[in-house]
């Protein structure tokens, strides 16, 4: 059992901290300078949108108020068959420069983009979700990094609102805070693995027909631009907001993004070839934290059966995980006693949600779209 335990435990240190740790070292002592400029490329806007009625207006006006030279700027939205006002909103808004793309059978998110991508004339394709609040020059920003030949990919950054904090606080807020801490550090020295599917831009050149049932666009085509030898970056300036959704909303949203990841293995092997310049970024970022679960367990089941006082520690300090967890759960306040819970339930959700996908994975159950 004493194999188990600590190599399950070396798998979760490195997973967590090791990784970033790393990554950490290496933007600080091999950085790599990016020549940004305030240029003015053509841009297409590509968003695809299933039963978005609600959210489209708002949405639409967004753009259309954004920064950038209008006579460069193409808006393309595609409609994924639909079936509420969605393609009724589209058609009153197209016009020039303003193209709908109204699909009347449900395809799949994949295809849709495909569909859009195909219609778009821009040099920077600039991808976005209906939901999501664009800052008014988030554009200009993105687009500076393409000054340099050697830039692919730029992602945004998303901020997470609540309805009474403004910016996303606790367990959430420490996940998301540390996530674009270490998608900052992959920039800095290389290549960011995936990018913010709120808002991100790659060069038309580089973004390739989605296979069906790609889930997470908003990795495989970043890693299609390092496959051919340019760089994904990240820039905080470009900045989009969403609200934080309920825990129900946000666990199955997570539950997504991890069964995408699994699907990447299936619909995308290469990415473990040497044609993936960032193979050992994409392995530690994107596939360790699949496994987790597993790793957990591993410490959990060994710690019960391994007698000596320090495995005895180890174990109580995995019921008080479980006890943080649900106090968070129970909305309990106390104090920092809150706050510590907070974050042990967003970690136990995480990896929740990653031994579910794994379960989606493996029993086929695939999503071709969830709003």
């Amino acid at each position: 059992m004493k194999w188990l335990f600590w190599a399950s435990a070396a798998f979760i240190f490195f997973t967590y901290l090791g990784y970033p740790a790393w990554l950490w070292f290496w933007a600080r002592w091999r950085a790599l300078p990016v020549r940004r400029a305030p240029i003015s490329p053509r841009i297409s806007i590509i968003m695809a949108v299933h039963n978005e009625a609600f959210a489209l207006p708002a949405k639409l006006t967004n753009l259309a108020a954004l920064d950038y030279p209008q006579e460069l700027v193409e808006i393309v939205v595609a409609s994924d068959g639909s079936t509420d006002a969605t393609n009724a909103i589209l058609e009153a808004w197209s016009g020039p420069r303003r193209e709908a793309i109204l699909l009347r059978v449900n395809q799949g998110k994949a295809s849709t983009l495909n569909h859009a991508v195909r219609a778009a004339e821009g040099e920077i394709l600039v991808f976005t979700d209906v939901r999501q609040r664009i800052a008014p020059d988030a554009l200009a920003a993105l687009v500076e990094s393409f000054a340099d030949p050697g830039v692919g990919c730029v992602s945004g950054e998303l901020i997470l609102e609540d309805a009474e904090h403004g910016a996303t606080s606790g367990g959430l807020g420490l996940y998301w805070g540390m996530e674009k801490m270490i998608r900052r550090w992959e920039s800095d020295s290389g290549s960011v693995v995936g990018v913010t599917g709120a808002l991100y831009a790659a060069r038309k050149d580089v973004v390739p027909m989605l296979p069906p049932g790609t889930i997470l666009d908003d990795v495989l085509i970043p890693l299609q631009a390092a496959r051919q030898g340019l760089r994904v970056l990240f820039d905080g300036r470009a900045r989009s907001y969403d609200r934080l959704a309920d825990d129900r909303h946000e666990f199955r949203r997570k539950v997504r993004t991890l069964t995408g990841n699994y699907e990447l293995l299936r619909l995308a092997p290469w990415l473990f070839t040497t044609k993936n310049g960032i193979r050992f970024r994409f392995v530690c970022h994107k596939l360790l934290r699949l496994l987790a679960p597993f790793a957990l367990l591993g410490v959990l089941i060994s710690s019960i059966f391994l007698t000596p006082p320090f495995y005895r520690l180890v174990l109580a300090g995995q019921v008080l995980l479980c006890l943080g967890a649900i106090i968070s759960a129970l909305h309990l306040r106390f104090g920092v006693v809150s706050r510590l819970g907070s974050a042990c339930s967003a970690f136990l959700v995480l990896n929740a949600a990653a031994m579910l996908a794994f379960l989606y994975f493996v029993s086929g159950r695939r999503a071709i779209w969830t709003r």
